[in-house]
């Protein structure tokens, strides 16, 4: 199937859709260095640079050329984190996001992907009420924890498409890395696109086992490699830990003293002075492995992650050139789709096409939270008030 890329980064989720024989036909990703590595490893395709400036006129010349059936995008998610500020389609950010969904609705592929964080799912909508109303929605909804992701399926089910969703944890397709996203799946066709079909899971049959770092790091290259650095006192304490150990595991004199004022803050904290542990998936990759909260350091080395590790985590091929300093590189492979993700999108699509549409693991628990699949997404939604006429 031919494919539209939007919000590309450096090509992750077209990465594991080419390995699903798909053939992707524009790029579009307004990063300049995530531009240049697109331009490095795929010079050959249409190269945009903002969704914004892509006329309808350029979007007729490719459908009059070649016939596309897929447009894919996880459009930048921070506007819908739960670590944000959580404006929703007030923030630019946001306001892209409704491009997207503009530019599927003005194509009309057999198929769309949209890929974003679990924050998605409960962001309020914050645009105007008449803007809410406008695609048959109870206006009680308006608001709403959820309301934003639910306005976005009411007005893409509008344009005819069917709808399905879930929160994927990337570890059970073969990524070793714990890293859950929503993935949300449309399509014209009369049945929806089932959920993804796993192919990893811990100690159970007809499953392969989980990926581990251990897994992702063998036969590694480490020649010409580049990695950030860790300062003083974050490697005099990790140089106390051991694999998979972090400021828990430091004894209990100096944990204080090393947290300083995180100390007292709530919640586990499971990121600070933290050495990933061999035997286990990484946890969720992000912009830099530095950040105190969220460090990424080596299992036995003093210092974080290096590039190429980053890459192998994601499942970048090895040969695959990122452009920008070592900063702008980590931002990209972070941000990224793991191909192992993009792969197993493709293969759904594919058997759907075929005719396939068995919901063979919808008892499958791809996440560890609740409420996260379409149908489980709606009764919830739904639950917030006493009383509703939409059903």
């Amino acid at each position: 199937m031919n494919l539209l890329s939007f919000f590309s980064g450096a090509m992750g989720l077209d990465i594991g859709l080419e390995q699903a024989n798909f053939t992707t036909l524009l790029a579009c990703e307004i990063d300049k260095d995530a531009r240049r590595t697109i331009e490095l490893n795929r010079g050959d395709i249409d190269i945009h640079d903002d969704i914004n400036q892509i006329t309808e006129r350029e979007l007729d010349n490719i459908l009059e050329n070649d016939e596309v059936q897929v447009i894919a995008g996880g459009p930048p998610c921070q506007a819908f984190s739960t670590a944000g500020k959580r404006k929703g389609f007030n923030d630019d950010r946001g306001n892209v996001f409704l491009k997207y969904l503009e530019v599927i609705e003005y194509v009309n592929p057999r198929y769309f992907i949209l890929e974003n964080v679990r924050g998605l799912l409960s962001t309020k909508f914050q645009l105007s009420i008449d803007e809410f109303l406008q695609y048959d929605i109870d206006e009680r909804l308006y608001s709403k924890p959820g309301s934003a992701l639910y306005y976005a399926i009411r007005r893409l089910e509008h344009a005819g498409y069917q709808i399905n969703f879930n929160l994927y944890n990337s570890k059970y397709f073969g990524t070793p890395q714990s890293r859950e996203r929503v993935i949300i799946i449309g399509t014209t066709d009369q049945h929806k696109v089932p959920y993804l079909i796993p192919t990893h899971k811990e100690d159970a049959a007809g499953f392969e086992p989980i990926q581990t770092l251990r897994d992702a790091f063998r036969d590694l290259d480490n020649n010409e490699d580049i990695h950030a650095t860790f300062g003083a006192r974050t490697i005099e304490y990790l140089r106390l830990l051991n694999p998979g150990q972090n400021w828990r595991n430091l004894p209990e004199s100096i944990q204080e003293e090393a947290m300083g004022n995180s100390f007292h803050l709530g919640g586990g904290k499971t990121g600070f002075y933290r050495r990933l542990d061999w035997d286990k998936p990484s946890p969720t990759l992000v912009t830099s492995p530095t950040m105190p909260a969220t460090l990424l350091g080596h299992p036995i080395e003093d210092r974080p992650l290096s590039i190429k590790e980053y890459a192998r985590i994601q499942q970048f091929p090895d040969n695959w050139e990122f452009a920008g300093n070592s900063t702008s590189i980590y931002k990209q492979i972070g941000n990224a789709v793991p191909v192992g993700v993009g792969r197993a999108i493709g293969n759904i699509i594919n058997l759907h096409s075929e005719g396939y549409h068995n919901e063979e693991y919808a008892d499958f628990k791809f996440s560890r939270y609740k409420n996260t699949s379409y149908d489980d997404f709606i009764l919830n939604l739904h639950k917030q008030f006493e009383q509703t006429t939409l059903f």
